[in-house]
């Protein structure tokens, strides 16, 4: 169901008032957990190896070689999951979002939820 004119402008509203008071939250580090494809690769076939090795302990009956291959599997999906070295720096070398800025004063943030409390208010007592 498509929101209302009245509706949508609140929530545009809501939306700028987000992004001017909030902005640290709206730009949270989401390129710090950006993965390497490279890493993604190795750990991928390092994981095969792995897969490999443990058919092989397996099939030859060796426990040790078995449990190896194990830790070699494990070590291969950390290092698929690892992010970019680069992700990092580059997360807080970032700018920020144009028009975010930190609240002027606690004020701001007041008024804006009494307009909101006075718009559910007069929603609830048109009905």
């Amino acid at each position: 169901m498509p929101l209302s004119e009245q509706e949508q402008r609140l929530l545009d509203e809501m939306e700028r008032h987000l992004m001017r008071n909030d902005a640290d939250v709206v730009s949270a580090d989401r390129g710090a957990t950006a993965l390497s494809y490279r890493n993604v690769v190795y750990g991928s076939v390092i994981v095969l190896l792995g897969i490999a090795g443990l058919v092989v302990g397996v099939a030859t009956s060796l426990i040790v070689i078995g449990v190896i291959a194990f830790v070699v599997m494990v070590g291969g999906v950390v290092l698929a999951f690892t992010p970019a070295r680069g992700a990092a720096a580059a997360a807080t070398d970032r700018p920020t979002p144009s028009g975010a800025r930190k609240p002027a004063d606690a004020r701001s943030s007041e008024s804006f939820m009494d307009r909101m409390n006075e718009r559910w208010d007069r929603r609830n007592g048109e009905r």
